[in-house]
């Protein structure tokens, strides 16, 4: 188990939020904004409308309710694996500085997972730097575990973690 001793960052702005999947083409500027804030790999337009315009129900996105800000959002995608497995995967989540400690990356990736079970997913993986420990705690807290590390792995040179967690149950007989 991780060990992770830092305190949960106390939101600058506490709101309610909306959460909504991706309608258009319309919110592409503001999705890609959004991600270039905090992302440490640069992202063309194509590499968006890849995984937003095949699987734009997994693509969460978090508003300000009262502001109607893009606060938060997460893109994933579905495929068959190995075996014909299916495995979500998150490519991509970010939330404004100024709203993180409201639970909002929390909400963004169980919500997007929930849409991936209602497809029959059956595991879900990411990427995450190893030295971003809100990242690692944030999914540690929801069951996914390290699956192996992976030398320089990001263009800045930093190694990452590739974090799981299996979505179906073990069958009865084990």
């Amino acid at each position: 188990k991780m060990e992770n001793k830092e305190v949960p960052p106390q939101p600058k702005i506490k709101a309610d939020v909306n959460y909504s999947t991706f309608k258009s083409e319309s919110q592409m500027p503001e999705i890609m904004a959004m991600f270039e804030k905090d992302l440490s790999e640069p992202y063309s337009i194509f590499t968006y409308r890849y995984f937003i315009n095949n699987w734009p129900n997994l693509c969460v996105l978090a508003h300000d309710a009262n502001t109607k800000q893009m606060i938060g959002a997460i893109v994933c995608k579905l495929d068959p694996h190995k075996g014909g497995l299916l495995r979500g995967y998150i490519a991509m989540l970010a939330v404004d500085k100024d709203y993180r400690g409201n639970g909002i990356g929390t909400q963004l990736v169980k919500k997007a997972i929930h849409n991936m079970k209602q497809d029959k997913c059956e595991e879900v993986v990411l990427e995450t730097e190893v030295t971003n420990q809100g990242s690692l705690a944030l999914y540690e807290k929801l069951g996914f575990i390290k699956d192996k590390r992976l030398r320089r792995y990001y263009l800045n040179g930093v190694d990452a973690y590739r974090l799981k967690i299996f979505l179906t149950p073990i069958p009865a007989e084990f």
